[in-house]
């Protein structure tokens, strides 16, 4: 394998574009091949900067045009959009541009199982691990979750079960996933993408080129392969599928059979029913032994800060759903969803561009009160202004629902919107919720 390596790219000038866990995952790469490579972050003191080598050119602050102009090979941070300038003349100039996952997919050899999706993937990616786990598989998680791709390369695998993002996939030419799916499509990213939810969806359909199974949506057609290349396609969804919940009975069946009834699983929620069978559907198309996933179905509780219980008493639950970024995201949390009491909604943050209409049919219920706070607070307010509270924080927020809590109300934080203008990420603004949520039941 790194015969192969050394005669495609022993030669060539490559240039790595951000650092970070993922950027040095790609320095080590290459260095572990006798190729050093020299790296450039925009930001003036990036992370993992003072564990690069010696040897490792680094230029801060900025995108060195030159560098990239005279590299034969770019290897860019998923986050920097390829629009940007410098790249786009380095493209137009015929210099390869590439992501990690590309470098990972020209050397695996193990069968990969590719996940994506604007919900939802992540609980995916990690409950297929976990199946795989239950088997006695050796398995590698990661890409777009936890651990760099490249990293997975380190230890021996059977297979390897990727989370990608939209950003991801935008540059990666070679794989071949022995079973890949999109779970939904919906507006996310839009700053990234101007020609609007078609390009957005464009970029997440490429997993399933050159895909020999694709699991697609049932009830979301913006899944399905525009024209599908697969020898393979299987679908999903509620009350509709070969892998569908039965929602009369409450059961995960798979061809007309019942194979797990709901009650038995640590998942709650419609969406993460419909996460279970989309879960299901890959580890059956690899060959995962169907006892072992359907043990891991009945055991795993799911991801932090995704739709995740985090205090509960005097009858009141207050659930953390700070993963939601996106309205696509919140609109899973709210399907399906059925509360004794008041249904108290924390929503706001960086909307990130995205139209929150959609939203509002499921803010119709009687029960439900809407408190928006952030950047985009406002904007959310407008929704329903006769049911909404606007405040400039969600801790104001939350400090003016307690008073108010009963037995059988739920407070829900799904906030549709990025985390950034408050916090320094959505697991920050998670922790925030728990906490609060301590103190304030």
């Amino acid at each position: 394998m790194a015969e192969l390596f050394m005669t495609k790219y022993g030669d060539k000038k490559i240039v790595i574009v951000g650092l970070g866990l993922t950027g040095l995952s790609c320095v080590d790469f290459f260095i572990t091949r006798g190729v050093i490579p020299r790296v450039m972050d925009t930001r003036i003191v990036p992370p993992g900067s003072d564990r690069l080598p010696d040897d490792v050119e680094c230029h801060t602050g900025s995108l060195n045009a030159q560098w990239l102009m005279n590299a034969d090979l770019i290897v860019i941070s998923p986050g920097i959009a390829l629009a940007t300038p410098e790249l786009q003349a380095a493209a137009d100039a015929g210099v390869e541009i590439i992501v990690d996952i590309e470098l990972f997919c020209r050397v695996a050899t193990a069968p990969i199982v590719a996940i994506t999706g604007s919900n939802g993937k992540s609980t995916v990616t990690v409950l297929v691990g976990a199946m795989a786990k239950e088997a006695g598989w050796q398995v590698g998680v990661g890409g777009n979750i936890g651990v760099p791709a490249l990293e997975l390369l380190k230890k021996p695998c059977q297979l390897y079960v990727l989370e990608l993002s939209s950003f991801q996939l935008e540059t990666t030419y070679s794989l071949k996933a022995a079973a890949a799916t999109v779970l939904n499509v919906t507006e996310d990213h839009m700053v990234r993408y101007p020609k609007g939810l078609s390009q957005y969806r464009a970029a997440k359909l490429r997993i399933y080129d050159q895909a020999k199974v694709c699991v697609v949506n049932a009830l979301d057609e913006l899944t399905w392969p525009i024209e599908s290349k697969s020898s393979g396609y299987i679908r999903f969804g509620v009350d509709s599928g070969d892998y569908q919940l039965d929602s009369e009975h409450q059961q995960l069946v798979v061809n007309q059979c019942p194979v797990l009834a709901t009650r038995d699983m640590q998942l709650a929620g419609q969406h993460n029913y419909a996460n279970g069978l989309a879960a299901l559907a890959l580890a059956d198309a690899v060959g995962i032994p169907r006892e072992a996933s359907i043990q891991a179905l009945r055991t795993y509780s799911g991801l932090d800060h995704r739709f995740q219980v985090v205090h509960m008493r005097n009858g009141v639950r207050w659930v953390n759903d700070s993963k939601a970024t996106n309205v696509g995201s919140t609109q899973a949390a709210l399907s399906g969803l059925k509360v004794e009491g008041t249904l108290y909604l924390l929503v706001g943050g960086d909307g990130k561009a995205a139209d929150f209409a959609p939203l509002k049919p499921y803010l119709s219920a009687s029960n439900i009160r809407l408190y928006c706070f952030g950047r985009d607070g406002r904007q959310l307010a407008q929704l329903r202004p006769e049911i909404a509270t606007l405040t400039e924080t969600m801790e104001q927020a939350m400090r003016e629902i307690a008073s108010r809590l009963v037995a059988g109300d739920m407070v829900l934080l799904s906030p549709a919107c990025a985390s950034f203008d408050q916090f320094s990420g959505f697991e920050h603004r998670g922790h925030e919720f728990a906490r609060l949520a301590e103190e304030l039941g």
